[in-house]
């Protein structure tokens, strides 16, 4: 499992208790761990797993790091989900544009304390529905990194860094749930095109949550995590 901008493993907790009840061996990651902290690190990092097959699910910035993977070495993921994410930023105008800002923002972040990158992140309207106690639990997240370590990430894995993905999406040959929250209307169109581009996947809106699935709607991701015939819809 891999985490999004700003969080870590325990990203992951409430899903984790779901999946040790049904006898699953979750692993999250963490990305701010990879080394070289970068793209490439982050694939050694999922490389390195030790099971032979694995299900591979990617949230947010997570999520591009999962297409590159599969990308990679798709003969080891049996099933992948992609939560709240896409294949990257196609124009290269726009790409190079959005890298520039997130330096922009990477060197504010280094400047702050932790708690300023905590409101700050918390004000970005993509999170501006989420409820209180999901903002508390992300913040508890956030609050395990240091300014240092956010800035890093968001240089090692900024959609203006991380190249985009459309195009190979048609090689990938695994079952693929994609899910958006309801309230996440930006990303439900973006899920709409990755289910639409990949082979076998199918679309799941989650009812009622927003862009922090996993967190909102842990059982939704459990469904999408079991074993089923996966169909374009």
């Amino acid at each position: 499992m891999l985490h999004g901008f700003g969080g870590t493993a325990r990203h992951w907790d409430r899903l984790a208790v779901l999946l040790d009840r049904e006898r699953y061996s979750p692993l999250a990651l963490e990305l701010a761990d990879a080394r070289p902290l970068s793209l490439a690190g982050a694939l050694d990092m999922v490389g390195a797993v030790g099971a032979a097959r694995f299900t591979l699910c990617g949230y947010s910035m997570g999520g591009r790091i999962a297409l590159h993977a599969v990308a990679t070495m798709p003969e080891r993921v049996s099933r992948l989900v992609l939560i709240s994410t896409s294949a990257g930023i196609e124009d290269e105008e726009v790409r190079l544009a959005r890298a520039s800002s997130d330096e922009a923002l990477a060197r504010k972040i280094e400047l702050g304390s932790i708690e300023d990158f905590v409101l700050m992140w918390r004000a970005t309207p993509l999170f501006a529905s989420d409820p209180e106690w999901v903002q508390d639990v992300v913040a508890e997240d956030e609050r395990r990194l240091s300014p240092e370590q956010v800035a890093a990430t968001l240089r090692a894995y900024g959609a203006g860094r991380v190249p985009p993905l459309w195009g190979p999406l048609r090689d990938l040959e695994m079952p693929v749930a994609v899910l958006a929250g309801e309230r996440d209307t930006a990303y439900c169109e973006l899920g709409a095109r990755l289910a639409q581009a990949l082979p076998r996947a199918e679309l799941r809106i989650v009812r009622g949550a927003g862009h922090r699935v996993a967190l909102e709607a842990p059982e939704a991701v459990l469904a999408a995590l079991r074993p089923s015939r996966a169909a374009k819809s």
